[in-house]
């Protein structure tokens, strides 16, 4: 999550759609990006991190399904509305079963869509949730840290590494998995690449970076969160 206006990414290959859309959510407020195809749409959720993404199925090349499938098997979260012309129920459920948060189909009305848009951020980032330890506390709703009340300076990837450790507390990712699951599959990085990262993380935000009692090295194994 990055810091400022709630991010969107419309993949969509209808150009009036994509443009239409695009207007609408801003004129909301919201920052949007744009993709007209899965391949590329994947890998803008992979590099800038959205807040949501609204994914139309009928996609060329990589279609909405396999972007869906592909993203949650690489443990990425990210809230997805599907968009699509196909409204039968058994289109709806693999949609479903695959990971959407919500599933529109079109012809869609805009007040209805920005409104589902609304409740899945609702849903998945409320506002005042929160993750506390030491004298630091990440809001993931306001997507904002501090340290004994004060902002802390932290990156947008560092900022992806830290919500990935404290939404799950207590449990042990290997590097491969950080790698995966942050970076992206297709990230030529190596096991140094997240040792750095988790370093950031302690000089940042541990009472004592050099025996950190939150970010934890669980030893042949990776890493872990601890509250």
């Amino acid at each position: 999550m990055s810091e400022g206006a709630t991010r969107i990414l419309v993949i969509e290959d209808d150009l009036s759609i994509l443009t239409g859309l695009s207007m609408n959510l801003k004129f909301e407020g919201y920052e949007v990006l744009q993709a007209q195809d899965g391949k590329t749409g994947l890998q803008r959720i992979i590099d800038e991190t959205p807040d949501l993404v609204v994914l139309d199925l009928m996609l060329p090349g990589m279609n909405g399904y396999e972007v869906l499938k592909d993203l949650r098997e690489r443990n990425n979260q990210t809230p997805v509305v599907v968009l699509s012309a196909k409204g039968m129920e058994t289109d709806k459920i693999m949609g479903l079963n695959l990971g959407a948060d919500d599933y529109v189909v079109k012809p869609f009305g805009l007040q209805e869509l920005l409104a589902r848009i609304k409740a899945v951020l609702r849903r998945r980032y409320p506002q005042g949730e929160s993750v506390g330890f030491s004298d630091s506390l990440v809001d993931l709703g306001g997507k904002q840290v501090t340290r004994a009340g004060k902002p802390v300076d932290l990156t947008a990837q560092e900022l992806k590494v830290l919500v990935h450790f404290v939404t799950q507390p207590g449990r042990t990712f290997s590097r491969e998995d950080l790698l995966a699951a942050v970076w992206g599959y297709g990230y030529e990085g190596t096991a140094r690449t997240v040792d750095n990262f988790v370093s950031q993380l302690r000089q940042k935000l541990e009472p004592d970076p050099e025996n950190p009692k939150h970010f934890v090295t669980v030893r042949g194994q990776g890493y872990r969160f601890d509250k």
